[in-house]
């Protein structure tokens, strides 16, 4: 009875352990598969909580609005004064009109504003060739036609009238106008002809007067002596 007993303690005890170890090793995997299990939950819990946490309760573009909000107001409002002053570009406006105002505005051209050249051609024949360019800043008007005196001349000589444009010749700074002279009758039948060294041109409106040289030798003058008025080409100037 005492053997059996003690057989059946012993196979209790023996169980007891084997129950105990396996206990244990479950409990070491289970504890091992729980941290494992448990790390992963809380790594992915940690790396999702900075994305849920600014769309769920919107500290950083809270944060990031009481920041900017200045910068962008102040921002906006420069860029949009900044805009409205481009789009109304005052002051582009101003200098370009002003820019604009010396080619625009024309005033009568006068010898002290431009530069004046005569020239003896050979066809037409007897013919001398005045042209005057605007050496000034601003554009200028040739009005009428031009008045020359020959010499020790008392009077100007007339103009063609069939040669009067449609228009006054405008010159823009750099510009050149002609105007043509018929010295003598082709001919020969004018009178009371006389070789002039010195040519003296005024401007129809009294805005003074050119002196340009003539050749050496002189020009031949006689009554038959016309004027065209200013034109805005040589073969215009000269087709009188």
């Amino acid at each position: 009875m005492s053997t059996r007993t003690h057989r059946t303690r012993r196979t209790r005890v023996f169980v007891a352990a084997a129950l105990t170890a396996a206990a244990l090793t479950l409990t070491a995997c289970s504890n091992g598969e729980g941290v494992h299990d448990e790390g992963a939950p809380a790594g992915s819990a940690s790396a999702s909580a900075p994305t849920s946490s600014p769309g769920t309760s919107g500290e950083t573009p809270t944060g990031a609005g009481q920041t900017d909000p200045a910068g962008w107001a102040s921002g906006d409002s420069t860029g949009g004064t900044a805009g409205s002053s481009g789009t109304t570009g005052s002051t582009g406006s101003s200098d370009s009109t002003r820019s604009k105002e010396p080619a625009s505005a024309s005033a009568p051209c006068s010898s002290a504003s431009v530069r004046m050249t005569a020239t003896e051609v050979s066809r037409p024949l007897n013919h001398l060739l005045l042209t005057v360019t605007n050496t000034g800043s601003k554009n200028c008007n040739l009005i009428g036609y031009p008045a020359v005196r020959f010499g020790e001349a008392q009077s100007v000589p007339p103009a063609f009238e069939d040669s009067k444009p449609q228009a006054v010749v405008t010159l823009a700074p750099g510009e050149s106008g002609y105007a043509g002279v018929l010295l003598s009758a082709a001919d020969g039948s004018g009178s009371h002809g006389y070789t002039a060294k010195s040519l003296e041109v005024s401007f129809n409106d009294g805005a003074g007067a050119a002196r340009p040289s003539l050749p050496a030798k002189g020009v031949y003058v006689d009554d038959s002596i016309g004027v065209s008025y200013w034109q805005s080409t040589m073969a215009d100037a000269l087709a009188w």
